[in-house]
């Protein structure tokens, strides 16, 4: 048998925390994560994109673009509505190829740049660290006092505060719940509902009484267990990133050799890295964490730890950036950061990627026409003419009243009989279905199934959509 090498303890002991959850105990206990109000250059950042992100999540709802919401997700009643354009269950590739497009942009763009969208964009950690943990600060105040809140007993004073956390907590889920239902049904729709009250719907009020229990939980209990153990972003992320992907690092070369802090210390002359092991990295850690212990995936890419540590390494006189944006590969090497030719590439890949959804999105027609014979017809001769009927379906996808005129393109020399108003006149978002018989002189008609084009054109004489379909008539022996 070939020997086996030599594993020291303390390199067990060192990958020891690969092995469970930051937020677990070794009995499966849940930890509860008290992390400590950050603040810094990059906080400052997250605030400015959170209260923009917040601003665009409960101001959209009441934009309208041409009359149309700027976006509304109805299956119930099958209404879609994307950037203020409608799309119908006839676009459903195209959000199909939308959807793939979207998740073959979010790997590339993790394959770069990790998971900035987790801190800084993801609807979680947006309401979680911007919204709920605001308030928790504010009503309970930071680390430490929630600590001793927490292990003190139920007194008055923590009655109170619990009682004020919880009912704030409760009318935030509300309140994101209305606007989550905007998204769904329309503001009117909600406005309409609240209205009228809880006896007039029923059931919409216990979906919204659902969604909000949902939110209160998620918030109050669930938290940053989301990202660690449901998200599968975060397990993603194991099999996408590489040593040139752009993550939060601990600069370890630098920072190995840990020692606490003694004023006029030559620290290097004594073999000791710049990390003082001031845990302060640790203890603003949403997700509990300890990011000296290399890249995990309870890590977000909040950027509290690269805060914290610049605010320490001030502190102390020494360079800012011992956690940093950075890749791996420039840590172990002790290269410059670059854009490197792959990361360039990528970027080009992901913008094409961004062009052809939009593509996709906006080149769909204004008009949609489709013409069916109904089941069971058939064609019928009269006065040496061969008729066939078909049931015709317009859809005006743009947001115009549209004046339109149904004409065979080919074959030549067919007759149109309309059940109606030969114009036929179609409001923006409208769908209109009718009747028509097309007749063709007996001569015309030399297949008993010959192709046929019906053309739909506007009052210009421009042709807006045409379909292709046949034409029945009698057999013919062809000698």
């Amino acid at each position: 048998m070939s020997a086996q090498p030599d594993i020291k303890i303390s390199e067990i002991e060192n990958e020891a925390f690969r092995n469970s959850v930051g937020t677990m105990d070794e009995m499966g206990k849940r930890k509860w994560v008290f992390p400590r109000k950050p603040k810094g250059k990059y906080t400052n950042y997250r605030n400015y994109t959170s209260y923009l992100l917040l601003a665009l999540f409960f101001g959209l709802p009441f934009i309208k673009i041409n009359h149309n919401p700027f976006l509304l997700i109805n299956i119930i009643d099958r209404k879609f509505f994307i950037l203020g354009q409608p799309f119908y269950l006839q676009d459903f590739f195209i959000l199909a190829l939308g959807a793939v497009t979207s998740v073959i942009f979010v790997m590339l763009f993790t394959v770069v740049f990790g998971r900035i969208f987790c801190g800084w964009f993801c609807p979680q950690t947006l309401f979680l660290e911007m919204v709920f943990r605001k308030i928790e600060y504010w009503i309970e105040g930071d680390r430490n006092k929630q600590i001793k809140l927490d292990r003190q007993g139920w007194d008055a004073e923590k009655i109170r505060k619990r009682l004020m956390k919880w009912s704030a907590f409760l009318l935030i889920s509300v309140i994101i719940s209305h606007f989550m239902f905007m998204y769904i049904v329309g503001y009117e729709e909600v406005f309409h509902i609240m209205s009228e009250g809880p006896a007039e719907n029923s059931l919409k009020f216990t979906i919204m009484i659902f969604f909000t229990m949902a939110f209160y939980f998620v918030f109050s209990w669930l938290r940053e267990q989301v990202c660690t153990l449901i998200c599968p972003y975060g397990r993603l992320q194991g099999v996408l990133i590489d040593k040139q992907t752009i993550n939060v690092y601990y600069d370890f070369k630098r920072g190995e050799g840990r020692a606490k802090w003694r004023s006029g210390e030559d620290r290097k002359a004594n073999g000791k890295g710049d990390c003082i092991d001031c845990h302060q990295c640790v203890v603003v850690c949403p997700t509990g964490i300890d990011i000296r212990n290399g890249q995990q995936l309870e890590c977000v890419n909040c950027t509290a730890c690269i805060d914290a540590c610049d605010e320490v390494m001030e502190k102390v006189g020494l360079p800012k950036g011992l956690v940093r944006y950075a890749t791996e590969a420039e840590i172990e090497n002790r290269e410059k950061f670059r854009f490197t030719a792959r990361m360039k590439a990528t970027t080009v890949i992901l913008a094409l990627l961004i062009g052809f959804l939009g593509f996709l999105m906006y080149d769909r027609g204004s008009m949609e026409a489709k013409f069916i014979k109904p089941a069971g017809s058939t064609f019928f001769v009269k006065n040496g003419k061969i008729t066939n009927s078909f049931i015709y379906t317009l859809l005006n996808k743009s947001n115009e009243k549209k004046t339109l005129i149904i004409k065979v393109i080919a074959p030549k020399n067919a007759e149109i009989t309309y059940f109606g108003a030969e114009k036929i006149i179609l409001k923006g978002d409208q769908m209109l279905k009718g009747n028509i018989n097309i007749s063709f002189p007996e001569k015309e008609i030399k297949f008993s199934k010959q192709d046929m084009v019906i053309g739909v054109f506007d009052e210009k004489g421009k042709l807006v959509d045409s379909f292709e379909t046949t034409f029945e008539g009698p057999f013919k022996l062809l000698l």
